[in-house]
């Protein structure tokens, strides 16, 4: 049985240092038993990176509240949940069940903090505030986002047993990266407005399975990571029970946006560039 203080003896050993900024993604299970429970990885990283760090995970929102409009939905539901949905709360909105029960705890343990938008970032430390100071409304994930401040503050990317397909950074790169044909989507979100619900557009580089360009091949994410991990010779560590990463987001970058654009340009390039 693992515990806190285990825990973060092996994000120090992983590489986490005091005063990081980390963008965290985590499989709970895959870390094995921990005493007084899964809350302690989260809290053993605010150890490793101490009260000089930053510490942020990806919430999103609840089943619905970013997808009317997509065009996935039938009319019947998409009649019943303009009808029925209520305001988007960011404050009290559990965070999407696809990003893992790690990021739930995190968000409501106290000292945490959220940005008032559907693709809802949380947040703790030094730079907390700073991260979610400013939130675009359409295209959430690009310029002057919080993805974009955790770039300028040198931010590192921590995957914990995570699939590497959900590193939610690279839509980023996706939303600033120079190509043409970028798939845009266009949705609604039920906003309250002085004591109203009110239906708001909102559009964004796509960001669902049909990928943000033709050419992007499945698991794009998790082919630009791996390829990238390997490149470096970043072998990764033990967090608990589970295999764990932790990179530069800078030098992701500069690998995904050269890499996006190639494979835009010409499909069969993802072959000759990626694992």
């Amino acid at each position: 049985m693992h515990s806190r203080h285990s825990l973060a003896a092996d994000f120090r050993r992983l590489g986490i240092e005091p005063g990081d900024t980390v963008m965290a993604h985590a499989s709970v299970r895959s870390v094995g038993a921990i005493a007084g429970g899964p809350d302690g990885i989260h809290l053993a990283l605010k150890d490793a990176i101490t009260v000089d760090g930053t510490l942020m995970m990806y919430a999103s929102c609840p089943e619905y509240y970013d997808e009317v409009g997509r065009g996935h939905l039938t009319a019947g539901l998409e009649a019943e949940l303009l009808d029925k949905l209520p305001p988007f709360d960011a404050l009290t909105a559990r965070s999407a069940r696809d990003n893992g029960a790690l990021v739930e705890m995190f968000r409501t343990y106290p000292g945490s903090s959220v940005n008032d938008h559907v693709a809802r970032f949380v947040v703790w430390g030094k730079h907390a505030a700073y991260l979610i100071s400013r939130q675009p409304w359409d295209f959430p994930f690009g310029h002057d986002s919080a993805l974009e401040r955790f770039v300028e503050l040198d931010g590192r990317i921590l995957l914990i047993g995570a699939d590497h397909d959900t590193v939610t950074f690279l839509h980023y790169a996706e939303h600033i990266v120079d190509i043409a044909d970028k798939r845009i989507a266009r949705y609604r979100v039920p906003t309250g407005e002085d004591g109203r619900r009110v239906w708001r557009e909102m559009q964004e580089i796509d960001t669902s399975d049909h990928g943000a360009h033709p050419n992007w091949p499945p698991r794009f994410f998790a082919h630009i990571v791996d390829t990238h991990l390997g490149r470096t010779g970043n072998t990764g560590g033990a967090v608990g029970d589970s295999s764990a990463f932790v990179f530069s987001g800078r030098d992701l970058l500069a690998f995904a946006l050269p890499t996006m654009a190639a494979v835009a340009a010409d499909a069969a390039a993802a072959d000759r560039l990626l694992r």
